[in-house]
């Protein structure tokens, strides 16, 4: 269930439902091991089999050439699996997805500035997202800063994580620059966020295109 209030934030009452049971039995091998990148999506590492899937997925993409992305997802995530989380990005993460909140508890620090020079080093990339301030993106090189795309009105933010991350994975798959990657990113977050619902409204290359 999701409640948006009317200054548009959100809040999720999540349910993992039959997510909740997903093994290492059905990581399909063939389609990590075609996938350029597989991602991971934090909530699922509330159930032990889950876990276990995570690194066989992370496994056999990492043994195939690919890279594996996370997503922290939710800071009381983060809260709950500290230890785990930060043994994950380091022993098996290649891109990870976190906002303001989830990277500066995933590090343990109380400030973004030093969440940045905490995180680099531990994964190639670190993409953290900071709502209307934008994103940074943290790899081996300075820190690339990524403007918010602005929108006309802001109505729900449900979805903004996800479609931030589909759209730097889009770019990020065609070798595109790490800036472009975020452009492409901050684009379709704006569309996502300027309607109700999670679900872009608008073909979404016909919208980043116009905007590029």
């Amino acid at each position: 269930m999701i409640i948006v209030t009317p200054d548009a934030q959100r809040t999720m009452q999540t349910c993992l439902g039959s997510a909740g049971n997903v093994a290492p039995a059905d990581v399909d091998e063939s389609l990590i091991q075609r996938a350029k990148v597989t991602y991971l999506e934090g909530y699922l590492w509330d159930t032990p089999l889950a876990k276990k899937a995570y690194i066989r997925a992370a496994e056999l993409a990492h043994a195939a050439g690919r890279k594996v992305a996370l997503t922290l997802s939710d800071k009381f995530c983060v809260d709950r699996h500290l230890r785990d989380f930060q043994d994950l990005v380091e022993g098996h993460i290649d891109i990870l997805f976190a906002n303001e909140e989830e990277i500066k508890a995933l590090c343990e620090v109380s400030s973004f500035d030093a969440a940045l020079p905490a995180i680099k080093g531990k994964c190639e990339i670190a993409v953290l997202t900071r709502s209307e301030k934008g994103a940074v993106i943290v790899n081996a090189g300075a820190p690339v800063k990524v403007a918010a795309e602005p929108v006309t009105k802001l109505v729900d933010t449900t979805g903004a994580g996800d479609l931030f991350a589909a759209g730097f994975l889009y770019g990020y798959t065609r070798d595109m620059e790490l800036a472009r990657c975020g452009r492409i990113a901050a684009i379709c977050a704006a569309e996502v966020i300027s309607h109700v619902g999670a679900r872009p409204e608008v073909s979404l290359s016909a919208f980043v295109e116009q905007r590029l």
